[in-house]
């Protein structure tokens, strides 16, 4: 890869690019950060990039971490967490440079040296959402993934809604419920949620990896999953069951003014039995619990229509670097969009890399491209 397209006085020009690697966050999703992040660590290529591992505990605290990936691993009975620590890593900017800094008790701080680029491997609310996107605009760091304005939507399952059909792509029925809509009249809830007909999936608003997620056959089972999603999100969005097949398409920022660029379409299929949807444990816990199919096996004018509106979502949004956007194939042939997340997962078992691998970019090589576009693209207005 070669950085001699970048602007005179935009970060300097080192032998090898530095890349602060960030994981872990506030979120519920914390564990999940932490294995995308020791997917990434260990397949990011070390001869071209110094790579800078920091963790982010629950507390927000930043904590500078072991390159050594084995703590990160995901089982079913111990999930991985960034441990707090006495010393305290921040970003300064010194000389010119966004610098790291380790600041310990009653200690002079010390500098790490200046980053090139953060890779913000964070998922859900205090990292995917645009608040950490808008820390590093602020300090005038590049970053891989998309800016704030496109987190922010893409991780707000309303507001994402709302984008999308203003954008004429076609979304199945919802009902958006704030907290204080809820507590206010929970019965006018009930009805509307009523005429959108069962089942219907409860979902927390602003969180992911199908995290407080409830699918819902009847009336009677409507609070309890409700109560189930607020405590991941004081606001829900609640959608009607659309009979129709998963199917997933990468997309990745195209170079300069090149349009958008996306993956054969991947289909998922999860185990019957356990799973009834595709859940936190079909995920990534139940190594056998679902599949991916890339290409998808649907005719070859939705395999084309798919990557056209996984591209119109992706830009819909604002979205930069990559996206994976979630479709529902119905028996009629109709495409219903269901969401884009803008910082998919790079674990083992992620859809997004396994989709690029399978349309011929490995996973060395994606990454390396999403730190180029990272380099290659300025902080601030663009």
């Amino acid at each position: 890869m070669s950085h001699d397209n970048l602007a005179p006085g935009e970060p300097t020009r080192r032998t090898k690019p530095r890349v602060a690697v960030l994981f872990g966050g506030r979120s519920s999703e914390h564990a999940v950060s932490c294995v995308t992040a020791a997917g990434v660590l260990s397949a990011i290529n070390q001869d071209k990039y110094e790579v800078i591992p920091i963790g982010i505990a629950k507390s927000g605290q930043w904590v500078l971490m072991a390159p050594d990936t084995a703590q990160w691993s995901l089982a079913a009975t111990s999930l991985p967490e960034v441990p707090p620590s006495p010393q305290t890593v921040t970003l300064a900017e010194i000389g010119g440079e966004q610098q790291l800094i380790v600041a310990s008790p009653n200690e002079v701080p010390k500098e790490l040296g200046a980053v090139d680029v953060v890779f913000p491997l964070l998922h859900g609310p205090f990292g995917e959402d645009g608040t950490i996107q808008g820390l590093l605009e602020l300090s005038d760091t590049r970053y891989v993934g998309a800016g704030v304005l496109a987190s922010a939507v893409g991780m707000d399952k309303h507001f994402m809604k709302v984008v999308f059909e203003a954008a004429g792509l076609n979304v199945g029925p919802y009902v958006a419920v704030t907290d204080r809509q809820w507590r206010k009249d929970p019965e006018a809830v009930r009805k509307q949620v009523d005429r959108l007909g069962y089942p219907v999936f409860v979902k927390p608003a602003r969180a992911g990896s199908s995290m407080g997620i409830s699918k819902v056959d009847s009336l009677a089972e409507l609070d309890a999953a409700i109560e189930e999603a607020r405590r991941h999100d004081l606001k829900l969005v609640i959608e009607a069951g659309i009979t129709g097949r998963e199917i997933e398409c990468a997309v990745l920022e195209g170079r300069g003014t090149d349009a958008p660029r996306t993956s054969m379409p991947g289909e998922i299929s999860v185990a019957g039995g356990t799973h009834e949807f595709y859940d936190f444990n079909a995920k990534y816990v139940e190594d056998d619990a679902a599949s991916l199919s890339c290409p998808a096996d649907i005719p070859e004018e939705a395999i084309a229509r798919v990557r056209e509106l996984a591209a119109a979502a992706f830009d819909a949004v604002g979205a930069e670097g990559l996206s994976r956007v979630d479709f529902f194939y119905t028996p009629a042939g109709e495409l219903i969009i269901n969401e884009i997340n803008t910082m998919p997962g790079f674990t083992p078992k992620s859809m997004y890399p396994q989709m690029w691998a399978a349309s011929g970019l490995a996973y060395a090589d994606l990454i390396d491209e999403l730190i180029y576009l990272a380099l290659n693209r300025k902080t601030g207005l663009r």
